[in-house]
């Protein structure tokens, strides 16, 4: 067995088949997390993007598989070198997970440099482009690494006592860059809504990832895990 070393040989097949199986994983280490996740949004005094970002750490924590000793830099909360094992090669991993807090959960706010894709959208009838910060070959010391970019949206609500009560969390890949054809092809074509900055006060750009939009491109990349406040319980099912 083999470790690829141009990851630009990978097939688009075959980087749908490793953001696949990372985002199996991922689902499944939140699954094991439990409810926990929600007793901890419960009675946390902190904020509550310092909340999802804890979890998300811990959650990550847990997760199983092979690491690789050099850093990652990125602008998400968990980043980290790995292997992915595949059955007939190794392929290093450059894995990226941010954490979203909303009361809403029909999207979710990326910063620019959270993707390796070019933003194709139309804004106020303008097509826009802006190519993601994030390189979809990622390289450390001469050695390529695949980017991959997940995040945990934690849905929230807030009770009459000011705690807060988690509804569900979503866990959602977004496509590496080299996927742009399949996923966002055109400024008419994609899973992009518009995100909450103004570039008249000179803020960021920022985009959301529209749930709906990407489940109709491919459902498996929206996974949903609800909680059940009354009976302290999770449930879930695999959208393949």
């Amino acid at each position: 067995m083999t470790i690829l070393n141009d990851i630009s040989s990978l097939s688009q097949d075959g980087i749908e088949d490793i953001e696949k199986l990372t985002l199996r994983w991922l689902t499944q280490a939140t699954l094991d997390f439990g409810f926990e996740a929600h007793e901890i949004f419960y009675y946390s005094p902190d904020k509550v993007k310092d909340i999802a970002e804890d979890i998300t750490r811990d959650i990550v924590d847990r997760l199983a598989g092979y690491n690789i000793s050099c850093r990652i830099f990125g602008t998400v909360d968990y980043k980290k070198a790995r292997y992915i094992i595949l059955p007939n090669q190794i392929v290093r991993q450059a894995l990226f997970v941010d954490s979203k807090a909303e009361k809403s959960n029909a999207n979710a706010t990326l910063q620019i440099t959270q993707t390796s894709l070019e933003i194709r959208q139309k804004r106020s009838g303008k097509e826009i482009r802006e190519q993601g910060g994030l390189p979809a070959i990622y390289t450390h010391e001469g050695k390529q690494f695949l980017s991959s970019t997940l995040f945990l949206h934690y849905h929230y609500d807030d009770d009459g006592d000011k705690r807060h009560l988690l509804n569900d969390i979503i866990v959602c890949c977004v496509p590496n860059g080299m996927l742009q054809d399949r996923y966002n092809p055109t400024s008419e074509e994609g899973f992009w809504k518009a995100g909450r900055n103004a570039p008249s006060r000179g803020e960021d750009f920022r985009v959301r990832v529209s749930f709906n939009k990407l489940r109709e491109r491919a459902s498996w990349r929206v996974q949903k895990i609800r909680f059940d406040s009354e009976n302290k319980t999770l449930s879930f099912t695999w959208q393949d």
